[in-house]
């Protein structure tokens, strides 16, 4: 069996939700370690696994959101139940995300081989992160207008560095939102955007025997590895959210980016 096809199905479940940016962590490793990166193909099966993951951890929550939003064309008083609101502003959320992220496509492309760049991103997110013990706890539900700015906290995340999680469930928190609110409008909010964006992903590859063909080999080993461990990383968020004790992965972040910065620039 390929133990790097498991290696990286574990990273992908693992760095996919904790907010200590995947993005930047395979970013780094490529530059410094000489790390060579999936596979397209192989890519869009681990993306798919944990997206998976996310759907199952959520699916009660996915139901019922569904079920209430659409019964809002039909009945008027259920335009006034909390999943009516989450509906549209997942909607609105999508659409920011995919417009800001398909304009900044190429630019992610070229500053995420700068180590630099990827360090100040990382920074940026342990500084996010610290943040966040000052942030002052609501209890209010998702509303509408709440999608354009958690919308647009994800659509910056597609900078190298910067974790997705940690941008969106801290402008959650900051519009006062609920820790469990913050968390659950995260990562349901990042299911439509991450599916649609693997869909665009699929068709650079061409037909269905090139994307079979590309993919390694027992690859779907990797793929059931990413899943499990991407449904252990939801759990493990979950809980420390809901006892701020993120900051942790805070200064995790703040760290790795400081040492990336002296590395690159003193090349110790």
């Amino acid at each position: 069996m390929n133990l790097h096809v498991l290696t990286l199905g574990l990273i992908q479940g693992i760095t996919e939700f904790l907010p200590i940016s995947s993005s930047g962590h395979l970013a780094l490793a490529k530059i410094f370690l000489g790390v060579d990166l999936p596979p397209l193909s192989y890519d869009l099966v681990l993306h798919v696994a944990t997206t998976f993951a996310t759907i199952i951890f959520f699916f009660t929550d996915i139901v019922e959101i569904f079920v209430d939003w659409f019964s809002g064309f039909l009945k008027q008083e259920s335009r006034k139940s909390d999943s009516w609101s989450l509906g549209w502003a997942v909607i609105l959320g999508t659409i920011i995300t995919g417009i800001v992220g398909i304009l900044l496509k190429n630019f992610v492309e070229v500053i995420s081989q700068n180590s630099l760049i990827v360090a100040i991103g990382l920074i940026f997110t342990g500084i996010i992160l610290l943040l966040s013990q000052l942030v002052k706890v609501g209890s209010a539900k998702v509303r509408v207008s709440d999608g354009a700015l958690v919308g647009f906290a994800q659509a910056v995340a597609v900078l190298p560095g910067i974790s997705r999680s940690g941008m969106t469930i801290m402008s959650g928190l900051t519009v006062g939102l609920s820790k469990e609110e913050a968390f659950r409008f995260s990562f349901i909010l990042s299911i439509p955007v991450i599916l649609g964006a693997t869909l665009l992903q699929a068709f650079e590859l061409g037909s269905w025997s090139n994307f079979v063909s590309s993919l390694p080999p027992f690859w779907y080993f990797g793929a059931v590895v990413s899943f499990f461990s991407g449904l252990l990383s939801l759990m493990i968020l979950k809980k420390v959210v809901l006892s701020s004790k993120w900051w942790v992965f805070g200064v995790y972040c703040l760290l790795l980016g400081c040492y990336v910065v002296f590395k690159t620039i003193l090349g110790v």
